[in-house]
C-alpha cells in the first residue's frame, strides 16, 4: 500500500493500520528506524491494554467478516460488493 505525501510532509496512514495500532483522531505517535533500516510507527501512549490479537480481533468483528468463510477473496469481495 502506498500513499503520497502532501506539502506539508503529511500521510494518511490506513484505517486497518490506525484500528490495528489503537490510534484515534489526536493520538500521537512515534518514527524509529529499525535495524533493518525500515521505519516503525508506534503508539506514543498505549491506549488500551489490548493485545495485538485483541486489538485484530476486535477490527475484524467491526468488518463483519464471517470466519467460516471458505470461498477464494476474489469470490468474497463480489460476494460484499453484491457482484453476480
Amino acid at each position: 500500500m502506498s500513499t503520497t505525501i502532501t506539502s506539508k510532509g503529511q500521510v494518511t496512514i490506513p484505517k486497518h493500520i490506525r484500528d490495528y495500532l489503537g490510534l484515534k483522531a489526536g493520538s500521537r505517535v512515534d518514527f524509529d528506524v529499525n535495524k533493518e533500516g525500515r521505519i516503525e510507527v508506534l503508539p506514543s501512549e498505549p491506549r488500551s491494554e489490548e493485545t495485538p490479537q485483541q486489538r485484530l480481533e476486535r477490527a475484524l468483528a467491526a468488518l463483519e467478516v464471517d470466519n467460516r468463510w471458505n470461498g477464494t477473496t476474489d469470490e468474497y469481495m463480489a460476494l460484499i460488493r453484491g457482484e453476480d
